[in-house]
């Protein structure tokens, strides 16, 4: 079946089209625009610029994606903005491409929910399965990894990196990079524990959460030094996937920002 585009819709004979994609009322394609099979693009939205949307994705009115990013160095050259399968836009989300000082391409992974009012800024790199509740965003060259959850009006610094399984809490401003697994909340955010509701209905074995929370405790408590601590969690927790995800996290060579610490 070709793509069915309804009469008001504005739709570039240049753009690729998958099978069965729809396009609804007022919607306006661009000339360089991807849509994979199945796309819907309900009504009242606009694809620009180099965008790829995935298989079986669903725009609704107000979606604005691949328009100039929102930084003074962009000069119109040609980057990317890349979406992968099963993504959910609602209202009024908004993604940017990127911009030839910050890498050229922005990208988004599949099966993620973005609630009405979020946006993705230039360069960004957001994994797989990520919810940004109502409001959230997150600068520019941010990292998002796979599970992520951002609470309603949550705001990312640029440069920030989110480690896997990370819960942010509604309204949080977080500034620094946040751990595997954790969980933050305040302004600026500050770590508040692990993601344990999270962590439990995804299925992690009870023995494993026990051992990563106790990780957790050992990491950030009080005595000797943080990389004193660093260590010896690293060698006595060698075994626990987990645990070792966050110790890699933290000795990460590219990280540009602090890391987010509790408070006290």
């Amino acid at each position: 079946m070709s793509a069915k585009i309804h009469p008001s819709a504005v739709v570039d004979p240049a753009a690729e089209l998958g099978q069965d994609v729809e396009i609804g009322p007022f919607c306006v394609i661009g000339p360089k625009v991807v849509l994979k099979d199945r796309v819907r693009v309900i009504s009242n939205a606009t694809v620009a610029g180099l965008t790829e949307v995935g298989h079986d994705c669903v725009l609704y009115p107000g979606v604005h994606l691949g328009h100039p990013p929102q930084d003074f160095k962009y000069q119109g050259e040609d980057t990317t903005l890349t979406i992968g399968d099963r993504n959910v836009m609602r209202e009024n989300v908004t993604m940017h491409p990127g911009t030839s000082v910050g890498g050229g391409a922005t990208r988004i992974g599949h099966d993620g929910y973005f609630m009405v009012g979020a946006h993705v800024s230039h360069d960004s790199q957001v994994g797989d399965r990520v919810v940004f509740a109502n409001g959230a965003a997150i600068g520019g060259c941010s990292h998002i990894e796979d599970h992520v959850i951002l609470g309603g009006y949550a705001g990312i610094h640029q440069f920030s990196r989110i480690g896997r399984h990370a819960f942010i809490g509604a309204m949080a401003m977080v500034t620094a990079d946040v751990i595997p697994y954790g969980s933050v909340i305040g302004n600026h955010a500050h770590l508040a524990g692990l993601n344990v509701v999270g962590l439990k209905r995804r299925g992690m074995p009870r023995e494993t959460l026990r051992e990563l929370r106790t990780a957790y405790r050992l990491l950030f408590a009080e005595e000797g030094t943080f990389q004193e601590r660093l260590d010896d969690v690293a060698r006595d927790y060698s075994e626990n996937a987990p645990v070792m995800e966050i110790i890699n996290f933290i000795r990460a060579a590219d990280a540009k920002r602090s890391l987010c610490m509790p408070n006290g």
